[in-house]
This record gives structure tokens, sequence and C-alpha cells, in this order.
């Protein structure tokens, strides 16, 4: 039987990132996914391409994953992305305790250019304490995963993994996180923190220094469908690992002055 899996995430119209990743990367991995949004997202292609942020109203979110699950009652699985504001963190801690989740990723999105600093912190702070104790499996890239941790500074592998730890402290059974391009010494580097094996680094060659807009989207997506599929979080982290980085192998340019992940044939 083929799974069922549900993200509840952004919208950005590009495709490049957001929902629109999400369910082509479970389609991609033999899932079926339904799709709650949270807010819409598009880039101003006239103002330095800096994101406009349009929150949907929670109850409205509630009312898609009423809807999803209506549908789709085996849905077990569930990818959360970017929910942007307090009152929408409150309204999914509601939604992952009202249903019985087997997986729940997290890919902890915690600041969107165009935020003010203090509503950046009340998100941060929120979605630490009512969303990580309710994951099975987050996927902090770097900046997340200093935030999360509290340690700045990580330019290294020990490092990083230090950091997943501090953060599975927090009651989250594994933690991938991600060094990606940031540093020109390494390849494309993240570890994979969790119960039952020692801390997995997973490497892979760079291709280029540049980032790759919906990188993080696939890997979270696809650790998801992974998941779903039954596959142990180990397994799930080395097939994610593997199809982002053919995604971001066959990235496409477009207007934009960033390239954007590619999940289905070149």
């Amino acid at each position: 039987m083929i799974p069922n899996v549900l993200t509840i995430a952004g919208s950005e119209a590009s495709g490049g990132a957001g929902a629109q990743v999400d369910l082509r990367t479970f389609h991609q991995l033999g899932t079926v996914g339904a799709a709650a949004l949270t807010l819409v997202v598009s880039f101003d292609p006239n103002d330095q391409w800096r994101h406009r942020v349009h929150p949907i109203p929670p109850e409205v979110t509630a009312a898609q994953v009423e809807a999803a699950l209506g549908v789709h009652p085996s849905i077990d699985t569930v990818k959360i992305g970017m929910l942007g504001s307090v009152p929408m963190i409150e309204t999914v801690a509601k939604i992952l305790d009202g249903h019985e989740w087997r997986n729940v990723v997290v890919d902890p999105v915690l600041i969107c250019k165009g935020q003010e600093a203090g509503e950046a912190l009340d998100v941060d702070n929120a979605l630490r304490e009512l969303i990580l104790p309710r994951a099975t499996f987050v996927t902090p890239n770097l900046f997340e995963t200093e935030t999360l941790s509290g340690r700045s500074g990580i330019d290294s592998v020990e490092a990083l993994v230090e950091a997943a730890q501090a953060i599975a402290a927090h009651g989250v059974p594994n933690v991938y996180a991600k060094l990606g391009v940031d540093f020109d010494e390494f390849d494309a580097v993240d570890v994979l923190v969790g119960e039952g094996h020692e801390p997995e680094v997973l490497s892979a060659p760079k291709f280029g220094q540049e980032k790759v807009s919906g990188a993080g989207c696939t890997l979270a997506a696809a650790v998801t469908a992974e998941l779903a599929k039954g596959r142990t979080p180990l397994e799930a982290a080395r097939a994610a690992k593997q199809f982002t980085t053919a995604a971001v192998a066959k990235r496409r340019h477009g207007g934009a002055p960033f390239p954007m992940a590619w999940q289905g044939e070149p």
C-alpha cells in the first residue's frame, strides 16, 4: 500500500521551497502527499528578492489538517515546515497532540527575511518550547542548529555533533544537523544523532559554494517519505542525503540570483 503523508508548511510561489517542494519529493519517493498551508511567501523581484509573507489564519490551517486526515485517516507521518508566528505554533502543537503520529519530522524554519527581530525571537522560543518536544526527527541547518543548541561558532564536524546532541537533550529522538556548504574545507557534511546508534556523519561532494533554494525542504521531505515507508531513522537519513544531493546536482536556474533544487528527472 502506498503511504499517505502530510506536510504542514508554507507555500512559495516559485515552486522552489515549501509545500511545493514537499509534494514533489513525496511523489518522487513513492508516497501520496497532502498539504495544509500555514502562510504564503512570495519573493519580490523588485526589492532584492526579499520575502513577502502573508500569514494564513491558524484556524484555516487547522481546518485543512482536519480535511486531510478525514480523507486519509491512515496518515501517521507529518512534516512540519515554516509556521511563522506564535499563534500558528500553538495551533500546530494542538494538532500534534490531537492525532496519533508515528513520525513527526520538523524542519525548524526559524526566520524569514522581512520578519522583525522581536517577532523572530518569539517564534524561535515558541518553536523550541512547543514543537521540538513533540518531534521525533528534526533537520536544522547551521544557523538553526546554533540557535536551538545555544552553541555559536560551529566550525567542525565534532562541534556539529555536540550541538546536535544538545538539541537531542531537549527530548528529540533524532537530530539531523547540516553543515551544508558554509565551509570551504569540507564537503557537504551533515550529522545524525539518534537513539540506538553512534553519531553518523553523512558526506557528499559539493557542487560549488552557492546555496540552493529548497535543499533543506527536500531533505526533510525525503526523510518524511522514507520514514512513512517504514525505514529506520538512520536508513531514512542516508536515503534522504542521497536524494537531496541528486536534487542539488540537478538544480535549475531562472530569473532569481539563486538556483533551486530539482527533485524530478534531469
